[in-house]
């Protein structure tokens, strides 16, 4: 690849021999007994630990870890998984998987599940610095055949940083070596909103030509659309999007995406669904027009956001979330029965108990609609 002044080895995932010697590190590692035990409870991790060091290589090590680890988060956390339009992925063509996301790991980690389980190779996957702010994480990361977003830096760093991203995503579809998956904006979606990123697609473009449209569909694009029963660290969203309310600047305490990634891991999340999406051909994209380039560019995410909304599941608990808002008390229909919403209701208010505990003089009854509307938002389309 191209000198461009940032070093690309930094940011891209490892081979095999740099995952096989990561993995030793990462065997070595106390942080390694506390995820071993939170994904086999009961079991020794020494086992864990003594496979994690002698993984030879990437496939190796996402086969013999990566794929038993998400099994037991599914079968562990979840009432149940389920997807479709896995033929859209079966084309015999490497695609751009660009994504809404709710959850740091189990979003990616679950798509390459799918991917290996319907003997396809598991997709490459871009994540944010924020998440390898230490070497633990960035092995493992890494060795999961992760390629790291840069948002911290100069802007001149970030922007070389943008380009040999796009590149690597491009050369990999370009080539038929790998898919590339990618959320659709920077950062999980916290209101429930899943809005994709015109920034994005500028990145994406960045190692394109000229043209908007050839550009665009040589990246074999799939919205891929996510839903979770219960909404991945939804309670940790709702103390956010409280404390950062009114324009509030919210900063991260120290290890709190970690703690984000070990919440989702660990959390109830009900029933969980996945859709991937028909491929954004070249005449789609074409028939996408506006005044200029930008424009363009907004119509083109508002078409990915549809795509998104139409393969979204949604869920009792979405239901459940409006009415309550709008004060629905006998709206139950067939969206959901009465012992959902009691569940529903019961969680919530012992989850928002304990964060407002944390929050000096915290407004219960905003902090409620906080919530709701991580839910309830999912029926906006």
């Amino acid at each position: 690849m191209e000198e461009k002044g940032l070093d690309y080895d930094k940011f891209r995932c490892y081979n095999d021999e740099e995952a096989s010697e990561a993995l030793k590190r990462v065997a070595q590692n106390p942080l390694l007994d506390k995820i071993a035990s939170m994904l086999w409870p009961g079991q020794d991790p020494a086992p864990v630990k003594a496979r994690m060091a002698s993984f030879k290589g990437v496939l190796d090590f996402q086969i013999g870890f990566m794929k038993p680890a998400v099994e037991s988060v599914i079968a562990n956390t979840t009432d149940g998984l389920s997807y479709s339009g896995i033929e859209n992925i079966r084309d015999g063509r490497q695609h751009l998987l660009l994504s809404n996301h709710r959850d740091i790991i189990l979003d990616p980690a679950i798509v390459q599940l799918i991917h290996y389980n319907n003997g396809l190779e598991p997709t490459h996957i871009a994540v944010g610095d924020n998440l390898v702010g230490n070497p633990f994480t960035e092995d493992l990361f890494r060795s999961n055949r992760a390629a790291i977003v840069r948002r911290s830096g100069t802007t001149k760093e970030r922007y070389q940083a943008s380009i040999m991203l796009s590149e690597t995503i491009r050369k990999g579809i370009a080539d038929n070596e790998y898919s590339m998956w990618i959320a659709q904006r920077g950062g999980r979606t916290k209101d429930g909103l899943d809005k994709t990123s015109q920034g994005l697609l500028k990145m994406l473009l960045m190692s394109g030509d000229k043209d908007l449209t050839s550009s665009f569909a040589s990246l074999n694009v799939v919205p891929v659309s996510i839903s979770y029963e219960y909404e991945s660290c939804d309670f940790l969203k709702a103390r956010e999007l409280y404390m950062s309310r009114d324009g509030k600047p919210y900063v991260k305490a120290p290890g709190e995406d970690f703690m984000s990634l070990m919440t989702g891991v660990r959390q109830y999340k009900g029933r969980v669904h996945f859709n991937f999406g028909k491929n954004i051909t070249p005449e789609v994209v074409d028939s996408i027009q506006g005044a200029n380039r930008n424009e363009r560019l907004q119509l083109l995410s508002d078409y990915i956001d549809g795509q998104i909304a139409e393969g979204y599941r949604l869920w009792p608990t979405h239901y459940i979330a409006r009415d309550i808002l709008e004060g629905n008390e006998s709206g139950l229909g067939n969206d959901y029965s009465a012992t959902e919403r009691e569940k529903f209701v019961s969680r919530m208010e012992k989850g928002l108990a304990e964060v407002a505990a944390g929050i000096p003089e915290a407004d219960m009854a905003v902090l409620r609609e906080i919530f709701l509307k991580i839910y309830s938002n999912s029926l906006v389309r």
